[in-house]
C-alpha cells in the first residue's frame, strides 16, 4: 500500500483579522455609502477568524482585470510551491532527484508552463519526471490528487511521488460583486499551498516512514448538481458558482456515500479515529457532523483550521492531513479524507496507521 512520508503546508507572510479584510471587501465590491451590514454578517458567521493573503491588503484595490491577477497568481504561486515542495521532500528524506512523479493542482490561476514544470530546473527534479498538472478540480483536489498518486504508486511500488497543490483564492475576488454567493466566497476562502510525499509499498522508504498508509479510495459523480459548485468564467476571470443547496446535498448523498464505503472493509463511522474533512464552510460542515451522527470533536482540526487561515481550497485538506500527523492517532487506527469538489462530485481515501 501506498505510504504518505510527509506533508507539509505553506502560507503567504499576509495575515489579517476577518474583520480587515471585511472592510475592504465592502469597499472594494460594494457602491459608495451602501449598506455593509448584509457582508459584515456573512463573514461574521463564516466561522473564520483570521486569514494569509497572497498580496498585502492594500494591494487589492489596484490590480487590474484578469491578466494582471493571473501573472500574480504565477509569481506568487511559485515562491509558496517551492517552499512547500523542497521542505516536504526534506521531512520525508528524500532529494527532489528521488521523485518518480508530480502532480500539482489549482484551481485560482492558469499557467503554462504549468507551475512544477517552472519549478523542475530549480528544484533539481529528474529531467525524465512524470507531470500531471490538474485543473477543475476545484476544493476536492486535495483528495483527489492524493487518490491519484496512491493509483500510480499502486502500479509502481518502488518509486516515489509528490502532490504539491497552490491555491490564491483571493486573486479571483470579483470587484463590484454584490450577489450573496460572491460575498460568502469572499467570507470563506484563503489562500496557501501543500505538498504531499508518498512512496510505494516497496520503495526504501517505505517501512522507515511513521505514516499512515492509502488502504483503499472512492470517488463519486452525482448526476444534476453540475450547477451546485464551480466557475462562470469571463473577461474579469473567475466568479464563484456557490450553491445554497451545498448542505442539502451533503446530506443526501455524503452519509451513504461514507457509510457505504466503509462497510466495504468492516468499518462504521464511530472506527474512524481520524476525520480529515475540507472545510467546506460551517453550513457543508454541521450537515456533515449531522448525517454521519460523528462525535462532537470528530472535525476539531477541520474546524481549527478553518478558523485559523478560512477554506484555502484544494490545499485545506493537506493543511488538515498535517496537523493529523502531527499527533497521530494509535497504531491500527483508521483515517478518512474527505472532500467535495464541481460535478458535484466526492472523494474519499481511507487510511491506516
Amino acid at each position: 500500500m501506498t505510504r504518505i512520508a510527509a506533508v507539509h503546508g505553506v502560507l503567504p507572510p499576509h495575515r489579517y483579522q476577518q474583520s480587515e479584510i471585511t472592510e475592504a471587501v465592502a469597499a472594494m465590491c460594494l457602491p459608495p455609502g451602501a449598506d455593509r451590514s448584509v457582508l459584515r454578517r456573512l463573514h461574521t458567521s463564516a466561522a473564520v477568524t483570521t486569514r494569509h493573503l497572497a498580496l498585502p491588503l492594500e494591494r487589492y484595490a489596484d490590480v487590474q482585470g484578469f491578466g494582471e491577477a493571473n501573472d500574480l497568481f504565477i509569481e506568487t504561486a511559485l515562491g509558496l510551491a517551492e517552499q512547500a515542495m523542497v521542505s516536504a521532500l526534506a521531512e520525508a528524506g528524500l532529494a527532489p532527484q528521488d521523485v518518480d512523479l508530480v502532480i500539482s493542482t489549482s484551481i485560482t490561476g492558469l499557467a503554462v508552463p504549468s507551475i512544477e514544470a517552472r519549478l523542475a530546473a530549480r528544484l533539481g527534479l529528474r529531467t525524465d519526471v512524470k507531470r500531471v498538472p490538474v485543473f477543475g478540480l476545484g476544493c476536492v483536489a486535495g483528495a483527489a490528487g492524493l487518490a491519484r498518486l496512491h493509483d500510480y504508486l499502486d502500479g509502481r511500488p518502488d518509486q516515489a511521488a509528490v502532490l504539491l497543490s497552490v491555491e490564491l483564492c483571493s486573486l479571483t475576488l470579483q470587484r463590484r460583486d454584490t450577489s450573496v454567493q460572491g460575498m460568502v466566497a469572499g467570507a470563506l476562502f484563503g489562500d496557501g499551498a501543500a505538498a504531499l510525499v508518498a512512496v510505494g509499498r516497496e520503495h526504501p522508504r517505505a517501512r522507515e516512514q511513521a505514516g499512515p498508509q492509502v488502504v483503499a479510495t472512492r470517488s463519486r459523480l452525482y448526476p444534476g448538481t453540475e450547477s451546485a459548485l464551480g466557475w462562470d468564467i469571463g473577461d474579469s476571470g473567475f466568479a464563484v458558482v456557490l450553491g445554497a443547496e451545498l448542505p442539502d446535498l451533503v446530506r443526501l448523498h455524503l452519509g451513504e456515500e461514507v457509510r457505504s464505503f466503509l462497510a466495504e472493509h468492516d468499518l462504521k463511522p464511530p472506527d474512524v479515529t481520524a476525520w480529515v474533512c475540507h472545510p467546506g464552510g460551517p453550513k457543508v460542515l454541521e450537515a456533515l457532523q449531522e448525517t454521519l451522527s460523528l462525535d462532537a470533536r470528530a472535525l476539531d482540526l477541520t474546524w481549527r483550521s478553518l478558523a485559523e487561515v478560512g477554506n484555502l481550497s484544494s490545499a485545506s485538506v493537506l493543511h488538515i492531513l498535517r496537523d493529523t500527523l502531527a499527533v497521530p492517532p494509535p497504531p491500527g487506527s483508521a483515517g478518512l479524507v474527505l472532500a467535495l469538489g464541481p460535478g458535484l462530485c466526492s472523494e474519499l481515501v481511507l487510511l491506516r496507521w
